[in-house]
């Protein structure tokens, strides 16, 4: 049965429109998402779920059901070049298992920031989890098998009409009618307050908005440079072939096929990236495989799809009206550096608990215009950084005689892998992952101190009021970030009663003008001087709104931070369609 309206309206229940259903339900706000394909997906697509979107789905209660499908705690994570794989190791990137970085994260000391560390799963494993959080929880309607179509914008919402589209529940009676709603197989007018499309880079409500992307596009190199096809490959006897060499992700360089190979799920399920082009059959495809296997394997296609590499894409607006962007229907990545589905979950994040407040009530106008005031720059960095990272294994020169026995083929193989152990700044990118930053934002109120320098590579802690509130264990064991409320946080950093008063003026503030405000002590003897403040004003998006010694004005930091001071553009009502 069609279930009908909701505060917000959702197209795309892929990972990013899932997480916002989530982040919204987790804030009691009731979420539609309608999505036209009939199942959460059976091919492959992005495989790494970084250390930032960890800790949004450690927000969720999710953390562990991820980290349990992909690959087994144990398996290695390395990335490796061969000649081919069944050929001359040339190279090798070690990274620890799930097991062993976990491990160091219990060894690790209380200022430690990677809390939980990046997990390779591929995101339709990690698609069902999500989508069996969302049909069990009583706020978010799943409607699959439903297209949407046209919406329109009024003063009071939105109204969006939506049509089965194969596979839907109304083509299960005999006369294609859904018995439940009487449809027929007819569009459905839903109404909500808001509308988010989530409905990825050739985004129809991006589109009927009007919205374009602008900046680079695909970078012109045979392989993550252009039209591309990745396939799901079932293997059943490699893994026999690979014993003591296993891979997260494993290359094969030569002069005959350059490709890679990514393990899914440890036993005999993988993935594979072909620039041979978007007319290539699974035939020709099993082929290509086999010749960088150069095994007596059995190598069976079970999906494959179209896409385009090497672009960095970002929309010109983020938001118009009461219709909002998120995920890769306002930036498209190369994937190089895993940061395009990473990216869109941390959009949603930030615009769930802003559409929450809005409509709860405390949110003022100027709290959603925010979502592209802060999104939009971020976009920019990390499309930017991961085409910067896409050094693609082919600009590697390989000489004809690499696969040759002797001493020339020595030599050749160990310069090729010299040049290949270099490439290791792919996967070094915890600064983009947790350094994302709002400084300058309408709704945070800075210090006068300066952030650390944005680096990919490294992640300088800093509770300067923008970024992520930087990692604290507490001294009972507990995570600081376990211990943040729904809504806003005013974590005291020192010892009781220095700042009790300025806390209660606060408290009575935020009660007064109905922000959801917790406060919470951090009882660490160096908590003050780690976060640089005896207070800070912590969001429920985990960044930092505010920081202080005193709370002089209540009244003026709740407002700033919640969008309800001074001038604002707030909502620019129109009709679209």
């Amino acid at each position: 049965m069609f279930p009908g309206d909701a505060s917000v309206l959702i197209v795309g229940a892929g990972p990013v429109g899932m997480v916002l259903a989530l982040e919204l339900a987790r804030l009691r706000v009731p979420a539609l998402l309608v999505d036209a394909e009939a199942a959460t997906r059976a091919y492959p697509k992005g495989n790494t779920h970084n250390a930032r979107t960890m800790e949004h789905y450690r927000r969720l209660g999710l953390a562990g059901r991820v980290r349990a499908v992909g690959l087994p705690a144990d398996h290695p994570t390395d990335v490796a070049y061969f000649t081919r794989l069944s050929g001359h190791e040339l190279a090798r990137l070690p990274m620890p298992s799930t097991a062993g970085k976990l491990a160091a994260v219990r060894e690790a000391d209380d200022f430690a920031q990677v809390i939980e560390p990046i997990h390779r799963a591929n995101q339709m494993y990690v698609e069902k989890v999500l989508a069996d959080a969302c049909e069990r929880s009583p706020l978010i309607s799943v409607c699959r098998g439903w297209r949407a179509e046209e919406f329109t914008q009024h003063e009071g919402g939105v109204n969006l009409t939506v049509r089965p589209d194969g596979g839907g529940r109304w083509e299960e009676d005999a006369g294609g009618t859904d018995p439940a709603t009487g449809t027929g197989g007819r569009p459905v007018t839903v109404r909500g307050a808001f509308l988010v499309g989530c409905d990825g880079g050739s985004s129809r409500i991006r589109k009927q908005l009007g919205i374009r992307y602008a900046g680079e596009g695909p970078l012109g190199t045979s392989l993550f440079g252009g039209p591309m096809v990745s396939a799901h490959l079932r293997i059943p006897g490699l893994r026999a072939h690979l014993a003591g060499r296993e891979f997260w992700q494993g290359w094969s360089v030569n002069r005959d096929v350059v490709t890679d190979l990514i393990t899914l799920d440890g036993r005999d399920e993988y993935m594979t990236h072909s620039a041979l082009g978007s007319n290539t059959d699974s035939a020709q495809l099993a082929a290509v495989v086999a010749r960088a296997l150069a095994c007596d394997v059995d190598v069976e296609v079970l999906t494959m799809a179209p896409w385009t590499a090497g672009r960095a894409l970002v929309a010109d607006k983020f938001a118009s009206g009461r219709v909002f962007l998120c995920g890769d229907s306002v930036h498209l990545f190369t994937p190089t550096g895993g940061l395009g589905m990473n990216t869109g979950v941390d959009d949603a994040a930030n615009l769930a608990w802003k559409l929450a407040a809005v409509l709860q009530g405390w949110g003022g106008p100027g709290l959603l215009a925010s979502y592209e005031a802060e999104r939009h720059p971020v976009a920019v960095r990390n499309t930017t950084a991961a085409r910067a990272l896409a050094r693609s294994v082919q600009s590697v020169q390989v000489g004809a005689n690499i696969e040759e026995p002797g001493p020339a083929g020595d030599a050749e193989r160990r310069r090729v892998g010299a040049l290949l152990s270099q490439m290791g700044e792919e996967f070094a990118s915890v600064g983009i992952q947790l350094g994302a930053r709002y400084d300058g934002s309408p709704v945070v109120l800075g210090d006068g101190t300066q952030a650390p320098p944005d680096r990919p590579d490294v992640y300088e802690p800093s509770a300067t009021p923008g970024g992520r509130l930087p990692h604290l264990r507490l001294p009972d064991g507990s995570s600081v970030f376990d211990r943040l409320g729904h809504g806003f946080t005013l974590l005291r950093t020192g010892k009781p009663g220095r700042v009790d008063a300025d806390i209660e003026a606060l408290r009575r503030q935020a009660s007064a003008t109905g922000v959801p405000l917790r406060v919470v002590s951090v009882g660490h003897d160096d908590a003050a001087g780690f976060y640089g403040a005896p207070l800070l004003l912590v969001r429920p998006d985990q960044h930092v709104a505010w920081r202080g010694a005193r709370v002089d004005d209540p009244a003026r930091i709740l407002a700033t931070v919640t969008g309800n001071a001074g001038e604002s553009p707030g909502l620019t009502l129109q009709s679209a369609g």
